[in-house]
């Protein structure tokens, strides 16, 4: 088994356990998921009942970066999480639940949250 495979392996067990976790204390929240790439912030609020997104926000949306905008940095992550706030609030979501996916929470993904909870959502 090659270490990239075995890699794969160890994120895709990580992603379980965080996504089993929170499953389980959802209590019927929407789940707010985050992805982060190299370059760019992803974030989402999801409705696992009805199996659909909510509200979605990341760096690549034009509303939020400008030309020659960087999208992989702490600043972007926390305009994201304002940004999915906002969102949330004017679709009537202020209660979920974290799904940080197989990322820890630390630099962007705790950027996220922070700005997030801020802005109006509660989890």
């Amino acid at each position: 088994m090659s270490i990239r495979s075995r890699m794969a392996k160890q994120e895709e067990r990580r992603r379980f356990r965080v996504r089993n976790r929170v499953s389980r204390s959802a209590h019927g929240r929407p789940r707010l998921s985050v992805f982060r790439s190299n370059r760019h912030m992803y974030a989402q609020i999801i409705d696992d009942a009805a199996g659909r997104t909510l509200v979605a926000a990341n760096t690549v949306d034009s509303s939020l970066s400008g030309p020659g905008g960087v999208g992989g940095d702490i600043e972007a992550a926390a305009k994201v999480g304002r940004l999915i706030a906002e969102r949330a609030k004017a679709a009537g979501i202020v209660e979920v639940i974290f799904d940080r996916g197989a990322f820890r929470y630390h630099g962007r993904v705790a950027a996220l949250a922070d700005a997030a909870r801020e802005a109006g959502l509660n989890f």
